[in-house]
Protein backbone atom coordinates (compact mmCIF):
# COMPACT_ATOMS: atom_id res chain seq x y z
CA UNK A 1 0.00 0.00 0.00
CA UNK A 2 1.27 3.49 -0.83
CA UNK A 3 1.00 6.58 1.36
CA UNK A 4 0.97 10.14 -0.04
CA UNK A 5 3.46 12.24 1.94
CA UNK A 6 1.95 15.30 3.63
CA UNK A 7 3.20 18.61 2.39
CA UNK A 8 3.40 20.24 5.78
CA UNK A 9 6.84 19.76 7.37
CA UNK A 10 5.47 19.22 10.86
CA UNK A 11 3.13 16.55 9.55
CA UNK A 12 6.07 14.91 7.77
CA UNK A 13 8.03 14.83 11.01
CA UNK A 14 5.08 13.33 12.89
CA UNK A 15 4.68 10.67 10.21
CA UNK A 16 8.40 9.87 10.29
CA UNK A 17 8.28 9.48 14.06
CA UNK A 18 5.24 7.24 13.78
CA UNK A 19 6.89 5.04 11.14
CA UNK A 20 10.08 4.82 13.21
CA UNK A 21 8.07 3.83 16.26
CA UNK A 22 6.27 1.14 14.32
CA UNK A 23 9.58 -0.22 13.05
CA UNK A 24 10.98 -0.34 16.57
CA UNK A 25 7.88 -2.13 17.79
CA UNK A 26 8.11 -4.59 14.91
CA UNK A 27 11.77 -5.37 15.54
CA UNK A 28 11.14 -5.69 19.29
CA UNK A 29 8.29 -8.07 18.63
CA UNK A 30 10.47 -10.20 16.39
CA UNK A 31 13.22 -10.29 19.01
CA UNK A 32 10.84 -11.21 21.81
CA UNK A 33 9.28 -13.89 19.68
CA UNK A 34 12.55 -15.40 18.50
CA UNK A 35 12.90 -18.99 19.67
CA UNK A 36 16.61 -19.68 20.05
CA UNK A 37 18.50 -18.10 22.92
CA UNK A 38 15.70 -15.91 24.28
CA UNK A 39 16.84 -15.02 27.78
CA UNK A 40 13.28 -14.59 29.00
CA UNK A 41 12.35 -18.12 27.99
CA UNK A 42 11.56 -18.90 24.37
CA UNK A 43 8.65 -21.24 24.99
CA UNK A 44 5.31 -20.13 26.36
CA UNK A 45 4.18 -21.36 29.75
CA UNK A 46 3.07 -24.96 30.15
CA UNK A 47 0.81 -23.81 33.00
CA UNK A 48 -2.09 -21.43 32.94
CA UNK A 49 -3.68 -23.05 29.89
CA UNK A 50 -6.81 -24.14 31.70
CA UNK A 51 -7.29 -27.58 33.15
CA UNK A 52 -6.10 -29.41 30.04
CA UNK A 53 -9.61 -30.44 29.03
CA UNK A 54 -10.31 -27.24 27.09
CA UNK A 55 -10.21 -27.47 23.32
CA UNK A 56 -7.42 -25.65 21.59
CA UNK A 57 -9.05 -23.76 18.70
CA UNK A 58 -7.55 -25.90 15.91
CA UNK A 59 -8.66 -29.27 17.33
CA UNK A 60 -12.23 -28.86 16.06
CA UNK A 61 -10.85 -28.36 12.56
CA UNK A 62 -9.13 -31.75 12.56
CA UNK A 63 -10.70 -34.98 11.41
CA UNK A 64 -10.91 -37.88 13.86
CA UNK A 65 -7.99 -39.52 12.08
CA UNK A 66 -5.92 -36.39 12.56
CA UNK A 67 -6.91 -36.08 16.21
CA UNK A 68 -5.84 -39.68 16.79
CA UNK A 69 -2.62 -38.99 14.89
CA UNK A 70 -1.69 -36.23 17.33
CA UNK A 71 -1.43 -38.93 20.00
CA UNK A 72 1.31 -40.97 18.27
CA UNK A 73 5.04 -40.35 17.87
CA UNK A 74 6.40 -42.65 15.19
CA UNK A 75 9.81 -44.16 14.64
CA UNK A 76 11.57 -45.06 11.38
CA UNK A 77 14.88 -46.59 10.37
CA UNK A 78 17.67 -44.89 8.45
CA UNK A 79 18.96 -41.44 7.60
CA UNK A 80 16.26 -40.43 5.11
CA UNK A 81 12.51 -39.91 5.40
CA UNK A 82 10.57 -43.02 4.30
CA UNK A 83 7.51 -42.62 2.11
CA UNK A 84 5.07 -43.88 4.76
CA UNK A 85 6.42 -41.31 7.22
CA UNK A 86 6.02 -38.55 4.65
CA UNK A 87 2.42 -39.62 4.03
CA UNK A 88 1.54 -39.88 7.74
CA UNK A 89 2.97 -36.46 8.53
CA UNK A 90 1.46 -34.82 5.45
CA UNK A 91 -1.97 -36.18 6.38
CA UNK A 92 -1.59 -34.93 9.95
CA UNK A 93 -1.93 -38.50 11.19
CA UNK A 94 1.20 -38.52 13.37
CA UNK A 95 2.33 -35.96 15.94
CA UNK A 96 5.94 -36.29 14.87
CA UNK A 97 8.90 -38.63 15.23
CA UNK A 98 11.49 -39.79 17.72
CA UNK A 99 14.99 -40.10 16.28
CA UNK A 100 17.62 -42.65 17.29
CA UNK A 101 21.28 -43.20 16.51
CA UNK A 102 20.63 -44.86 13.15
CA UNK A 103 18.81 -41.71 12.04
CA UNK A 104 21.84 -39.51 12.74
CA UNK A 105 24.93 -39.43 10.52
CA UNK A 106 26.20 -35.84 10.54
CA UNK A 107 25.02 -32.36 11.39
CA UNK A 108 24.15 -31.52 7.78
CA UNK A 109 22.39 -34.84 7.23
CA UNK A 110 20.37 -34.35 10.42
CA UNK A 111 19.36 -30.83 9.43
CA UNK A 112 18.31 -32.15 6.02
CA UNK A 113 16.32 -34.95 7.64
CA UNK A 114 14.50 -32.77 10.16
CA UNK A 115 13.85 -30.22 7.42
CA UNK A 116 12.30 -32.87 5.20
CA UNK A 117 10.13 -34.11 8.07
CA UNK A 118 8.88 -30.60 8.80
CA UNK A 119 8.28 -29.99 5.12
CA UNK A 120 6.12 -33.11 4.94
CA UNK A 121 4.26 -32.08 8.11
CA UNK A 122 3.71 -28.49 7.06
CA UNK A 123 5.89 -27.29 9.97
CA UNK A 124 3.77 -29.26 12.45
CA UNK A 125 6.05 -32.09 13.61
CA UNK A 126 7.33 -32.74 17.10
CA UNK A 127 10.86 -34.10 16.61
CA UNK A 128 12.38 -35.68 19.69
CA UNK A 129 15.60 -37.29 20.85
CA UNK A 130 17.00 -38.72 24.08
CA UNK A 131 19.80 -36.26 24.79
CA UNK A 132 20.52 -36.75 28.49
CA UNK A 133 24.30 -36.66 28.29
CA UNK A 134 26.84 -39.37 29.04
CA UNK A 135 25.93 -42.67 27.39
CA UNK A 136 22.39 -41.48 26.55
CA UNK A 137 23.20 -39.00 23.82
CA UNK A 138 21.59 -39.63 20.45
CA UNK A 139 23.24 -36.62 18.79
CA UNK A 140 26.99 -36.96 19.47
CA UNK A 141 27.78 -33.48 18.18
CA UNK A 142 25.31 -31.73 20.50
CA UNK A 143 25.48 -30.92 24.21
CA UNK A 144 25.46 -32.06 26.95
CA UNK A 145 28.54 -34.26 26.99
CA UNK A 146 28.72 -35.12 30.72
CA UNK A 147 26.20 -37.49 32.32
CA UNK A 148 23.71 -35.95 34.72
CA UNK A 149 25.20 -37.95 37.57
CA UNK A 150 28.33 -35.81 37.41
CA UNK A 151 26.48 -32.48 37.58
CA UNK A 152 25.95 -31.22 41.12
CA UNK A 153 25.38 -27.47 40.64
CA UNK A 154 22.08 -26.04 39.36
CA UNK A 155 23.91 -23.27 37.49
CA UNK A 156 25.88 -25.87 35.54
CA UNK A 157 22.78 -28.00 34.94
CA UNK A 158 21.02 -24.97 33.48
CA UNK A 159 24.02 -23.95 31.39
CA UNK A 160 24.42 -27.40 29.85
CA UNK A 161 20.69 -27.77 29.21
CA UNK A 162 20.58 -24.38 27.56
CA UNK A 163 23.47 -25.33 25.28
CA UNK A 164 21.79 -28.64 24.50
CA UNK A 165 18.64 -26.75 23.59
CA UNK A 166 20.52 -24.40 21.31
CA UNK A 167 22.37 -27.24 19.60
CA UNK A 168 19.23 -29.31 19.09
CA UNK A 169 17.22 -26.32 17.92
CA UNK A 170 19.82 -25.55 15.23
CA UNK A 171 19.55 -29.16 14.08
CA UNK A 172 15.76 -28.98 13.78
CA UNK A 173 14.91 -30.92 16.94
CA UNK A 174 12.32 -29.34 19.21
CA UNK A 175 11.82 -31.85 22.05
CA UNK A 176 14.44 -33.36 24.33
CA UNK A 177 13.36 -36.42 26.28
CA UNK A 178 15.31 -35.19 29.29
CA UNK A 179 15.99 -34.46 32.12
CA UNK A 180 15.79 -37.60 34.22
CA UNK A 181 13.81 -36.56 37.31
CA UNK A 182 14.28 -39.84 39.17
CA UNK A 183 16.09 -40.00 42.51
CA UNK A 184 18.64 -42.82 42.60
CA UNK A 185 17.61 -43.77 46.13
CA UNK A 186 18.73 -47.42 46.44
CA UNK A 187 22.06 -49.18 45.89
CA UNK A 188 22.24 -50.41 42.31
CA UNK A 189 19.52 -48.03 41.11
CA UNK A 190 18.82 -48.46 37.41
CA UNK A 191 19.21 -44.70 36.92
CA UNK A 192 22.49 -44.33 38.80
CA UNK A 193 24.65 -42.02 36.71
CA UNK A 194 21.70 -40.94 34.56
CA UNK A 195 19.97 -39.17 37.44
CA UNK A 196 21.31 -36.03 39.08
CA UNK A 197 23.23 -36.75 42.30
CA UNK A 198 22.01 -36.26 45.84
CA UNK A 199 18.83 -36.47 47.87
CA UNK A 200 15.41 -35.50 46.59
CA UNK A 201 15.76 -31.77 47.30
CA UNK A 202 19.10 -31.54 45.51
CA UNK A 203 17.79 -33.47 42.50
CA UNK A 204 14.71 -31.24 42.43
CA UNK A 205 16.85 -28.09 42.18
CA UNK A 206 18.93 -29.59 39.38
CA UNK A 207 15.89 -30.79 37.43
CA UNK A 208 14.22 -27.38 37.65
CA UNK A 209 17.41 -25.73 36.43
CA UNK A 210 17.60 -28.11 33.47
CA UNK A 211 13.99 -27.40 32.53
CA UNK A 212 14.69 -23.66 32.52
CA UNK A 213 17.88 -24.19 30.51
CA UNK A 214 16.17 -26.22 27.81
CA UNK A 215 13.47 -23.59 27.41
CA UNK A 216 16.02 -20.81 27.10
CA UNK A 217 17.82 -22.89 24.51
CA UNK A 218 14.67 -23.15 22.41
CA UNK A 219 13.41 -26.70 22.96
CA UNK A 220 10.81 -28.41 25.13
CA UNK A 221 12.05 -30.64 27.94
CA UNK A 222 10.61 -33.84 29.40
CA UNK A 223 10.76 -34.82 33.07
CA UNK A 224 10.99 -38.61 33.34
CA UNK A 225 10.08 -41.34 34.46
CA UNK A 226 6.96 -40.47 36.45
CA UNK A 227 6.31 -41.17 39.29
CA UNK A 228 9.99 -42.12 39.61
CA UNK A 229 11.99 -45.30 39.00
CA UNK A 230 15.00 -44.47 41.16
CA UNK A 231 14.11 -47.29 43.56
CA UNK A 232 14.24 -49.91 40.77
CA UNK A 233 17.24 -52.09 40.02
CA UNK A 234 15.98 -53.22 36.60
CA UNK A 235 15.07 -51.23 33.51
CA UNK A 236 11.45 -51.45 32.37
CA UNK A 237 12.79 -51.73 28.82
CA UNK A 238 14.09 -55.17 29.78
CA UNK A 239 11.76 -56.50 32.49
CA UNK A 240 8.53 -56.02 34.38
CA UNK A 241 9.34 -53.87 37.41
CA UNK A 242 7.46 -53.48 40.69
CA UNK A 243 8.38 -50.74 43.16
CA UNK A 244 7.02 -51.65 46.60
CA UNK A 245 7.67 -48.30 48.22
CA UNK A 246 5.19 -46.86 50.75
CA UNK A 247 3.08 -44.05 49.38
CA UNK A 248 4.46 -41.63 51.95
CA UNK A 249 7.99 -42.36 50.75
CA UNK A 250 6.99 -41.91 47.11
CA UNK A 251 5.47 -38.56 48.06
CA UNK A 252 8.55 -37.46 49.99
CA UNK A 253 11.29 -38.76 47.70
CA UNK A 254 10.20 -39.64 44.19
CA UNK A 255 7.66 -36.91 43.51
CA UNK A 256 9.79 -34.00 44.72
CA UNK A 257 11.79 -33.49 41.48
CA UNK A 258 8.58 -33.74 39.44
CA UNK A 259 6.99 -31.04 41.60
CA UNK A 260 10.01 -28.86 40.90
CA UNK A 261 9.84 -29.58 37.16
CA UNK A 262 6.15 -28.64 37.08
CA UNK A 263 6.85 -25.45 39.02
CA UNK A 264 9.53 -24.69 36.41
CA UNK A 265 6.84 -25.18 33.72
CA UNK A 266 8.15 -28.35 32.11
CA UNK A 267 6.47 -28.97 28.76
CA UNK A 268 6.22 -32.77 28.94
CA UNK A 269 6.23 -35.40 31.67
CA UNK A 270 7.08 -38.97 30.70
CA UNK A 271 5.05 -41.72 32.38
CA UNK A 272 7.12 -44.76 33.29
CA UNK A 273 6.07 -48.40 33.06
CA UNK A 274 6.74 -49.69 36.58
CA UNK A 275 4.01 -51.01 38.88
CA UNK A 276 3.48 -49.13 42.17
CA UNK A 277 1.15 -51.25 44.34
CA UNK A 278 0.69 -48.49 46.93
CA UNK A 279 -0.60 -46.18 44.19
CA UNK A 280 -2.35 -48.69 41.93
CA UNK A 281 -1.98 -52.43 42.53
CA UNK A 282 -3.25 -53.48 39.09
CA UNK A 283 -1.94 -51.12 36.43
CA UNK A 284 1.54 -49.90 35.54
CA UNK A 285 2.03 -46.14 35.81
CA UNK A 286 1.60 -45.36 32.11
CA UNK A 287 -1.79 -47.12 32.15
CA UNK A 288 -3.00 -45.97 35.56
CA UNK A 289 -5.67 -43.29 35.95
CA UNK A 290 -5.03 -43.05 39.71
CA UNK A 291 -1.38 -42.19 38.95
CA UNK A 292 -1.76 -40.04 35.82
CA UNK A 293 -5.01 -38.27 36.60
CA UNK A 294 -4.98 -38.63 40.38
CA UNK A 295 -1.37 -37.94 41.33
CA UNK A 296 0.07 -36.07 38.35
CA UNK A 297 -2.88 -33.95 37.28
CA UNK A 298 -4.91 -33.49 40.49
CA UNK A 299 -2.29 -33.68 43.24
CA UNK A 300 0.62 -32.02 41.42
CA UNK A 301 -1.47 -29.77 39.18
CA UNK A 302 0.26 -30.67 35.92
CA UNK A 303 -1.53 -29.42 32.79
CA UNK A 304 0.93 -30.17 30.02
CA UNK A 305 1.50 -33.20 27.79
CA UNK A 306 1.96 -36.65 29.32
CA UNK A 307 4.09 -38.79 27.01
CA UNK A 308 4.63 -42.48 27.63
CA UNK A 309 7.98 -44.18 27.83
CA UNK A 310 8.64 -46.63 24.98
CA UNK A 311 5.49 -48.57 24.18
CA UNK A 312 7.64 -51.53 23.16
CA UNK A 313 9.24 -51.90 26.60
CA UNK A 314 9.20 -55.38 28.12
CA UNK A 315 7.20 -54.06 31.07
CA UNK A 316 4.47 -53.15 28.56
CA UNK A 317 4.47 -56.08 26.15
CA UNK A 318 4.62 -58.61 29.00
CA UNK A 319 1.09 -57.45 29.84
CA UNK A 320 -0.49 -56.83 26.43
CA UNK A 321 0.20 -55.96 22.83
CA UNK A 322 1.54 -52.50 22.12
CA UNK A 323 -1.70 -51.34 20.40
CA UNK A 324 -3.81 -52.50 23.34
CA UNK A 325 -1.39 -50.85 25.76
CA UNK A 326 -1.83 -47.59 23.84
CA UNK A 327 -5.60 -47.75 24.30
CA UNK A 328 -5.13 -48.37 28.02
CA UNK A 329 -2.66 -45.50 28.31
CA UNK A 330 -4.93 -43.01 26.55
CA UNK A 331 -7.92 -44.11 28.62
CA UNK A 332 -5.83 -43.56 31.78
CA UNK A 333 -4.89 -40.01 30.81
CA UNK A 334 -1.71 -40.21 28.72
CA UNK A 335 -1.59 -37.86 25.74
CA UNK A 336 1.26 -38.99 23.50
CA UNK A 337 2.26 -42.58 22.72
CA UNK A 338 5.99 -43.00 22.15
CA UNK A 339 6.47 -45.85 19.67
CA UNK A 340 10.10 -46.89 19.28
CA UNK A 341 9.82 -49.67 16.71
CA UNK A 342 9.42 -48.82 13.04
CA UNK A 343 6.61 -51.38 12.79
CA UNK A 344 4.46 -50.02 15.63
CA UNK A 345 3.05 -46.78 14.30
CA UNK A 346 0.34 -48.13 12.03
CA UNK A 347 -1.01 -50.87 14.38
CA UNK A 348 -1.16 -48.34 17.24
CA UNK A 349 -2.81 -45.70 15.08
CA UNK A 350 -5.41 -48.13 13.75
CA UNK A 351 -6.22 -49.50 17.21
CA UNK A 352 -6.67 -46.03 18.70
CA UNK A 353 -8.79 -44.94 15.74
CA UNK A 354 -10.98 -48.03 16.04
CA UNK A 355 -11.54 -47.45 19.75
CA UNK A 356 -12.34 -43.77 19.14
CA UNK A 357 -14.97 -44.77 16.58
CA UNK A 358 -16.43 -47.37 18.95
CA UNK A 359 -16.49 -45.42 22.20
CA UNK A 360 -17.77 -41.87 22.68
CA UNK A 361 -15.95 -41.66 26.01
CA UNK A 362 -12.65 -42.68 24.43
CA UNK A 363 -13.22 -40.24 21.56
CA UNK A 364 -13.55 -37.45 24.11
CA UNK A 365 -10.22 -38.51 25.64
CA UNK A 366 -8.60 -38.43 22.20
CA UNK A 367 -9.89 -34.91 21.59
CA UNK A 368 -8.66 -33.77 25.02
CA UNK A 369 -5.18 -35.14 24.43
CA UNK A 370 -5.00 -33.86 20.86
CA UNK A 371 -5.79 -30.38 22.19
CA UNK A 372 -2.91 -30.61 24.67
CA UNK A 373 -0.52 -31.70 21.93
CA UNK A 374 -1.65 -28.82 19.73
CA UNK A 375 -1.03 -26.37 22.56
CA UNK A 376 2.47 -27.78 22.94
CA UNK A 377 3.05 -27.33 19.23
CA UNK A 378 1.82 -23.76 19.43
CA UNK A 379 4.29 -23.02 22.25
CA UNK A 380 7.05 -24.43 20.07
CA UNK A 381 6.11 -22.17 17.18
CA UNK A 382 4.72 -25.05 15.13
CA UNK A 383 1.55 -25.04 13.07
CA UNK A 384 -1.46 -27.28 13.59
CA UNK A 385 -1.89 -29.92 10.88
CA UNK A 386 -3.71 -28.69 7.80
CA UNK A 387 -7.38 -29.73 8.03
CA UNK A 388 -8.17 -32.84 6.01
CA UNK A 389 -9.82 -32.17 2.67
Amino acid sequence: MRFALPQDAKRRRRLSALVAGCLVALVTGVEVGARSGDEAGSLASARGDGDGSEKAPPVDDLSLRQQVGQLVMLRFDGTERPTYVQEALRAGEAAGAILFGDNVLSAQQLRDLTGSLQQAAGRSALLAVDQEGGDIRIVPFAAPEPAAGTIARPALAEQLARQAGRDLDRLGINVNLAPVADVASVPGSVVAGRAYPGEADAVASLVAAAVRGHRRGGVASTAKHFPGIGAAELNTDDAAVTIKRPRAEIEKVDLEPFRAAIDAEVELVMAGHALYPTLDDRRIASQSAPILEGVLREELGYRGVIVTDSMEAEAVVSRSTTPEAAVRAVAAGADLMLTTSSGSYMPVFKRLLGEAKRSEKFRARVEESAARVLRLKERLGLRPPAPAK
